[in-house]
Formats: C-alpha cells, sequence, structure tokens
C-alpha cells in the first residue's frame, strides 16, 4: 500500500502510463493534497478505498503544474505492487466557492458579468505562492493582469509557473486589470474540442 503522508522520505515513482494489459479504471474523486515540489500527491476516491498516488508527471500530462486541495477529479488509474495509482487525468472540476471572495474587486462581481468576459490566451510572466499573486500577459496586449492566489483556488489551480499557458477571464479592478477566473489552457482546448463533436 502507499503511505498517505506528506512526510513519505522516498520519492514515488514516475506518473507515466502502466505498460500494456494492465487492468484501468475511471474513479472519481477528491485532491487529498498536492505538493508540486516534492511533485505528488493523493486523491481520495469517492468510492472509498485506498488513496490514490498522483504524480506530477500525470498532471503535468494534463496540462497543469499544481491542483487545489479538494479539488475534484476524474482519472484513470490501476494498481501497482506499492497500490493504486494514476496514470491519466480525465477530467478536473474546479468547485464553486460557497464563501464570498475576499478581494474586495472581485466580492460583488455578478457571475454572469464574468462569465460574459471571454476566456483569453494568456502566460504567466511571475507568480509568488508565498506572496499570494503574481501576474499574467494576455497574448497580443502590452498590460499587465493581476492573479490572486484566492482566484486560482476557485479555478482548482494552486500555484502557477512563468511561461505557463493560461486562459483568462480579465476584469477591471479597482486598482488595474486582473484576472477573475483562470482555467488551465488545455482544459479549454478539450472544452472546444467536446464542443465541436
Amino acid at each position: 500500500m502507499v503511505e498517505d503522508s506528506k512526510d513519505q522520505g522516498s520519492q514515488p515513482q514516475s506518473g507515466q502510463h502502466a505498460p500494456e494489459g494492465e487492468d484501468h479504471r475511471h474513479i472519481a474523486g477528491a485532491v487529498k493534497w498536492f505538493d508540486p515540489v516534492k511533485g505528488f500527491g493523493f486523491v481520495v476516491a469517492d468510492e472509498g478505498g485506498p488513496d490514490i498516488l498522483l504524480h506530477i508527471n500525470v498532471l503535468r500530462n494534463f496540462g497543469q503544474s499544481s491542483i487545489a486541495d479538494g479539488t475534484s477529479i476524474e482519472l484513470m488509474v490501476h494498481e501497482t505492487g506499492r497500490g493504486v495509482q494514476a496514470v491519466q487525468i480525465v477530467a478536473i472540476h474546479p468547485g464553486e466557492s460557497t464563501q464570498p471572495a475576499p478581494l474586495p474587486d472581485i466580492a460583488g462581481l455578478d457571475q454572469e458579468t464574468l462569465r460574459a468576459a471571454p476566456l483569453e490566451p494568456a502566460r504567466v510572466k511571475w507568480f509568488d505562492k508565498a506572496k499570494g499573486f503574481g501576474f499574467a500577459n494576455v497574448f497580443g496586449k502590452p498590460e499587465d493582469v493581476f492573479v490572486h492566489v484566492e482566484v486560482l483556488r476557485q479555478s482548482g489551480l494552486s500555484d502557477l509557473q512563468p511561461g505557463e499557458a493560461l486562459a483568462l477571464r480579465v476584469i477591471q479592478g479597482k486598482r488595474g486589470q486582473m484576472a477573475g477566473e483562470v482555467q488551465a489552457w488545455e482544459t479549454v482546448l478539450q472544452s472546444d474540442i467536446s464542443q465541436n463533436d
């Protein structure tokens, strides 16, 4: 069985696809915790059972470098000699925040107004999780767009890396342009593909 402690001494094996012929099954669950520095975390299946190892390579194959604790997720998994391991992310479903946003710029913002803003392609300029914010640049526009960590969490992300591709819904905040919603670029691409089918 895989240990579910954050203080695990050894690094888990790479999250690459299992060899051909091994049984894979689809599960839904929630992220228990994920540490991008350690390169792994665990998911708790809705159906119960042992914790499921989620390796950073599997997350990167989906186009993200982080995921927020508590985020709903669908995975393809397989059994290994050390426990259950995710081999592919099928979907990530960021939760709707039940608490009002702590940022004054989005606290009173109507969700329909936010949804009316277009999703724009952007790249992360820099992001400091410890400070709780960073900036991104929308392609073709010179202005920096402020990105707050709480907006990330509402979108199911917990951290961003410089150069990472995103899709943003940009709103005008009190101090300039800011992200009202953040999505991983691959999530937007997958949504566009499924709508065209």
